[in-house]
């Protein structure tokens, strides 16, 4: 395993951005809101250019192990009845040790990257049926940010240190997703559902990347991505939210 250290402009990026994205995950009260900034695919983005690799079937791997983070943080904690951070270590670790281990599996084919794609958005499809909306509390932190900030920071740099070893799985590794998963403990449903809604509008982002990323650059193949991305997530959340608030409606 390669742990060389290097630490670019758009590592700095990553750890300014992440660290601004738990920061509003902490403070903001509402569960809709901690889960949008949840699913903005903004350290995705900034990982993927820190990390100099355009998208392939890793990736799409990435996004699958993602759900299952967030799914066994809910189950360690509520089914197994473990203390909220030791079910997000055990979760995050998985990831991690998972991730090392299949990025020299995984085949980088088109077939597999197609293959993969398309199962998860058709799982993303089922899992959004049989996981209905349920109104939970919001929860804002109580605890300063200086000291939540060097635990965003200290995975971060973890992250920038064994970003060879764990390539794209880096760039969808829950980075916010361990604080979220914290200041959302009272609502984990409400985050797990967001998280199997999130490939619906992610797989299409990675798509467009895949088939433009060698026709005009990585760069701007990102920037019809996210294009593509805002064009379903947004109106699908206004609708989404339109429908929750008026059955939360006494």
């Amino acid at each position: 395993m390669n742990f060389n250290f290097t630490f670019s402009g758009w590592d700095l990026l990553l750890l300014v951005s992440v660290s601004l994205m738990g920061t509003a995950v902490a403070y903001l009260h509402h569960p809709k809101w901690k889960n949008l900034i949840l699913c903005l695919p903004i350290p995705f983005t900034v990982a993927s250019l820190s990390l100099g690799q355009g998208v392939d079937s890793i990736h799409v791997l990435g996004t699958l192990m993602l759900i299952l983070y967030t799914n066994g943080v809910r189950w360690l904690y509520l089914n197994a009845g473990l203390p909220i951070l030791l079910s997000i270590v055990l979760a995050a670790g998985s990831y991690a040790v998972l991730g090392a281990v299949l990025v020299g599996v995984v085949p980088r084919t088109e077939t597999a990257f197609w293959g993969l794609a398309v199962s998860l958005f058709l799982l993303s499809l089922l899992l959004v049926r049989v996981m209905p909306h349920r109104q939970e509390p919001g929860h804002r932190t109580s605890l300063p940010i200086w000291v939540k900030l060097p635990v965003i920071i200290g995975v971060v740099l973890f992250l920038i240190i064994s970003k060879k070893m764990l390539q794209g799985f880096m760039t969808m590794f829950p980075m916010v997703g361990l604080l979220a998963a914290y200041e959302g403990r009272h609502s984990l449903w409400t985050m797990c559902r967001a998280m199997t809604i999130f490939p619906l509008w992610m797989i299409p982002m990675m798509v467009t990347i895949y088939v433009t990323q060698s026709r005009i650059g990585f760069g701007p193949a990102l920037v019809l991505g996210w294009l593509v991305y805002l064009s379903l997530m947004i109106p699908f959340t206004l609708r989404h939210w339109r429908q929750t608030e008026q059955v939360e409606l006494p």
